[in-house]
């Protein structure tokens, strides 16, 4: 993380209104270049509709966007080319080949790219003949944020993408993120999974209906709540029930 120049993503004053409904109410942040920043909040926060307005896929009310020096208003097309945005598994053809969507999505980008290469990245160069609808949770999404790749984005938005994984494809996928992020990228990310955002994330911004309520690394929020006297009521130990799990039945990718 460089915050020694200007930030790569500024967002100020943003606003999002649906009738009568204020789902982002007047948020600023920064995201600084190289850095993992993460949107935490619960459902309906609005954490996902300022993501996909950054993504330039949501109109905003109101505020200001801006993406390496490029702004939402002015130069959607422009951003489009410089970040990456994660598909659910909904937005592929299940019937096609993992090579066969690469070629389709290289070409949508009118990019050439190594596909060999691309699937080795996340771990899926022998699942390459394999169609979309065969690949387990995990490898759906690992092949999923490899497409947002495609271009070498400058920034990849990823919307909750461990949801649902079982806890071997999770910890699979973090270390993928990270392989992304010291590549040089940055990445800002939404999730519900606290230990996920104290794991991957540099900083992170909590919004509580429509608004930020803290923004800060997650060390940092974690020392001010022990400061403010907070103790947990049960005995914290050096281990959890994930690592247990993940001690017995190994860390490696699962193909089913």
């Amino acid at each position: 993380m460089n915050r020694e120049t200007p930030p790569i993503i500024k967002v100020k004053n943003l606003v999002k209104q649906y009738d009568k409904l204020t789902a982002v109410k007047g948020i600023s942040f920064d995201v600084y270049d190289g850095e993992i920043f993460g949107l935490l909040g619960p459902n309906g926060a609005g954490k996902t509709t300022t993501l996909e307005i950054m993504e330039t896929l949501r109109q905003k009310t109101s505020g200001e966007i801006i993406i390496d020096g490029l702004s939402v208003d002015k130069n959607p097309a422009d951003i489009k080319a410089i970040i990456g945005v994660q598909l659910q598994a909904a937005g592929y053809y299940p019937s096609l080949s993992l090579v066969q969507l690469l070629e389709l999505f290289s070409g949508l980008y009118n990019v050439d790219i190594n596909k060999k290469e691309v699937l080795e990245s996340v771990g899926l160069v022998d699942k390459a003949k394999a169609k979309f609808k065969e690949l387990s949770g995990g490898q759906k999404q690992r092949f999923s944020i490899a497409t947002t790749l495609i271009n070498k984005p400058k920034v990849v938005f990823l919307d909750e993408p461990t949801t649902g994984l079982d806890p071997q494809a999770r910890r699979n996928l973090w270390d993928l993120i990270k392989q992304i992020r010291d590549m040089g990228t940055t990445i800002v990310i939404t999730t519900h999974y606290m230990d996920e955002a104290e794991v991957l994330c540099d900083r992170v911004g909590i919004i509580e209906l429509g608004e930020i309520i803290a923004l800060d690394s997650p060390s940092n929020l974690i020392d001010n709540l022990i400061n403010q006297g907070f103790e947990r009521k049960t005995e914290v130990k050096q281990a959890n029930l994930e690592d247990v799990f993940l001690n017995l039945t190994g860390h490696e990718y699962r193909d089913q």
